[in-house]
């Protein structure tokens, strides 16, 4: 008990420095003021590594699929030689939201490059059917490796209803049937496979549950691991509890550890380490380790710590455990430079992932809508590469 206390002490701690620091203008109290630090380590000097680093995105980079709205990128270098990209994809006949919720699969593609374009493989995971906890969608994958193993960490949901088809697909609205049971059930899981072609086993139970009266007692989703020399696993995740009136809590991003990949998962704390109450909204965190430490980019919700709506956020940490933000904590803008001369303000750039390649970032990877912004404006989806200079 006095260890689990500790620990939150310290979470608390990082918190209020993260909070402290997000902005100049933001009132100071006595109580944030003294904790507020550069970094958690004063022999490291952190420095923002991305943002003056981006480059155009090539024009049919990236994966794109006719007849699917496609969705966040992960991706490895194979023993191969190729590189291996892992996305979200589901029929362009059911609205883009919620449709991820009730009839997403995740695809595998490759490409000799990381710009791409990758070309479809094969299905990595697909949807299993309604008595499975993943049984309807498969959705945000993250893919790692361990040793011999590969990790395909993602969100997964069920529901009991009839399959969503062209006859019917009008009827899928965010408050829908299918999309209240499919909200309610998403949970995260991993897969693992001894190859990159598969086959891949699901998690046969999720490795998260909720849990009562935490800000993830409604649902776990959006998982983001990083693997420690050791094995052992530092998971960011999305959780959402209930407010007092039994309606579900604006999300916020936690921590969870384990051991090993077979887990246990266990949540660090109780309590978020990302909220509106704590340091700002933010969601879609991606975590990476590179030659200068641990780091994170998360999605600046209301621009609140960037100055930009939606744009990204970059922290990092010593141990995986204690974030704290960058000094300059901007890590990217939602407008994109592509190498044909063009500036465009993409409807949404979400789910960044960071392709670290030799120790050092190479590439930003982004799920992308066009459209003046919202799920509802854009027509067009696609998974975008930006190369680092």
């Amino acid at each position: 008990m006095i260890s689990k206390c500790k620990t939150i002490l310290v979470l608390g701690l990082s918190i209020l420095a993260l909070y402290a620091c997000t902005s100049t203008s933001q009132k100071k109290t006595n109580d944030n003021s003294e904790c507020c630090s550069a970094t958690t380590d004063t022999k490291k000097q952190w420095s923002n590594t991305i943002l003056s680093r981006i480059g155009e995105a090539p024009v049919g980079g990236g994966l794109d699929m006719d007849g699917y709205w496609i969705w966040g990128s992960s991706v490895i270098k194979g023993e191969d030689g190729l590189y291996h990209m892992f996305a979200s994809r589901w029929p362009d006949y059911i609205p883009f939201h919620p449709g991820w919720m009730v009839a997403s699969e995740i695809v595998h593609a490759t490409s000799a490059t990381p710009e791409g374009p990758y070309q479809f493989k094969d299905v990595a995971l697909g949807r299993r059917g309604i008595q499975y906890w993943d049984g309807k969608s498969v959705h945000n994958p993250k893919i790692v490796k361990y040793k011999d193993k590969y990790l395909l960490y993602y969100m997964g949901s069920t529901n009991p209803f009839p399959e969503i088809t062209p006859d019917n697909a009008e009827q899928l609205t965010h408050e829908s049937r299918w999309s209240v049971s499919g909200r309610w059930n998403k949970r995260i899981g991993v897969a693992v496979a001894d190859n990159l072609n598969g086959p891949w086993k699901h998690s046969e139970q999720p490795i998260l549950e909720v849990k009562p009266n935490t800000f993830y007692s409604y649902l776990t989703s959006n998982p983001s691991p990083l693997v420690k020399e050791d094995g052992s696993i530092v998971l960011m995740f999305k959780g959402r509890g209930y407010n007092d009136d039994g309606t579900p809590s604006p999300w916020a991003v936690g921590l969870a550890t384990a051991p090993s990949y077979e887990g246990p998962y266990t949540a660090v704390s109780d309590e978020p380490i990302f909220s509106k109450e704590k340091f700002g909204v933010v969601e879609d965190p991606h975590l990476w380790k590179d030659d200068d430490g641990y780091h994170m980019v998360v999605k600046d919700m209301n621009g609140t710590i960037t100055g930009e709506y939606h744009a990204g956020v970059l922290a990092h940490s010593v141990d995986g455990i204690k974030w704290e933000l960058d000094k300059e904590p901007k890590a990217y803008s939602r407008t994109v430079r592509w190498n044909n001369g063009e500036v465009v303000k993409q409807g949404q750039l979400e789910r960044a992932f960071v392709f670290v390649e030799n120790g050092k970032p190479s590439h930003l990877f982004f799920a992308a809508m066009d459209g003046k912004g919202g799920f509802h404006n854009g027509k067009k989806t696609w998974n975008m590469v930006i190369p680092l200079k």
